[in-house]
């Protein structure tokens, strides 16, 4: 009895009441509230006109500023700085992915003149600012805007994911090592064939995160002087139309961005729900077929092999 009381109410806190379910309920309420006038003052204020130098400007939401979005070459301006933006971002997704492989790989290898100069190595790439390797880069390697924004994303992003993928490597049970160094693989096999694959397995989910935080890094070629997206409409764009037209192809470019990053943001949650990972079990379908173990079958081998010796 004592315990199916303790599993209906939580071990941290008590159950709120309905006094405290009331009150809940209502501050939520005014929350709504208010979060709704704030939105209507933000949107009453961008449509009123406004006087600037004894001329009186249309508000934001006047169709005289919308109305380039009917030229078909606006469209065209936009879209290649959206691809520039994803050039950009997936090359450097591809470098950065073949560079955490070597860091990870590198960084937990017993080897110590190997590991200790990667471990410097790492913590410098992680403290230095994008931005300012995309200077250092640009001004010292003359690579051109375009490499200067690619490398620099690389060797950040490649670090973060490395270290990501390390601490996967690392939180493995110890059992899957030695069961891959008892049927005769070599660390560095055991790490290929068994422990990697894993490791990128539970941090994929991760690595796909950390890959939307490099897309949305590369607006920071807009200072090195890349043609990206933001470069694009909110320089390029506007210098030529004008600054009445700021305000509707900011917004363009806000949702423009929104709709890619939640696009890969849903990906990288559907992945996370796809892979078991964060204490999300995946449903097992009837007569679907359960992946294989890597452990579970180097155990099934040592087996075999044990009982053909006798």
């Amino acid at each position: 009895m004592g315990g199916e009381a303790m599993s209906g109410t939580s071990v941290l806190f008590d159950a709120p009441g309905p006094r405290a379910r009331r009150l809940s309920l209502i501050l939520s309420i005014v929350a709504l509230i208010l979060l709704a006038l704030g939105l209507l003052w933000i949107i009453l204020i961008l449509a009123a006109p406004r006087d600037s130098g004894g001329i009186t400007l249309p508000g934001m939401f006047d169709s005289t500023r919308w109305n380039i979005f009917f030229e078909p070459v606006i469209w065209n301006q936009i879209g290649q700085g959206v691809i520039a933006t994803l050039m950009a971002a997936g090359v450097a997704a591809v470098g950065a992915i073949a560079l955490w492989v070597v860091f990870s790989l590198a960084r937990s290898s017993t080897i110590t003149w190997v590991r200790i100069p990667v471990a410097w190595l790492l913590e410098f790439l992680r403290g230095m600012p994008v931005l300012l390797m995309m200077l250092f880069i640009l001004l010292v390697a003359s690579t051109g805007a375009f490499w200067a924004v690619v490398i620099a994303l690389v060797l950040y992003n490649g670090a973060l994911i490395g270290e990501a993928l390390r601490a996967g490597l690392a939180a493995l049970p110890r059992g899957q090592r030695e069961a891959a160094l008892s049927v005769g693989m070599r660390e560095f096999q055991s790490k290929i064939l068994v422990e990697f694959p894993q490791a990128f397995r539970q941090m994929l989910p991760i690595i796909v995160a950390q890959l939307v935080v490099l897309l949305k890094d590369t607006s920071l070629g807009y200072i090195v002087g890349y043609n990206e997206l933001i470069r694009t409409t909110m320089n390029g764009m506007v210098a030529y139309y004008g600054n009445r037209y700021l305000f509707s192809l900011f917004f363009v470019t806000l949702v423009i961005y929104l709709a890619i990053n939640l696009t890969l943001s849903w990906f990288a949650r559907w992945l996370s729900r796809r892979t078991a990972s964060g204490g999300t079990p995946t449903r097992k379908r009837k007569g679907a077929q359960q992946p294989l173990d890597p452990s579970q079958t180097i155990l099934e081998m040592e087996a075999r092999e044990s009982s053909s010796g006798k």
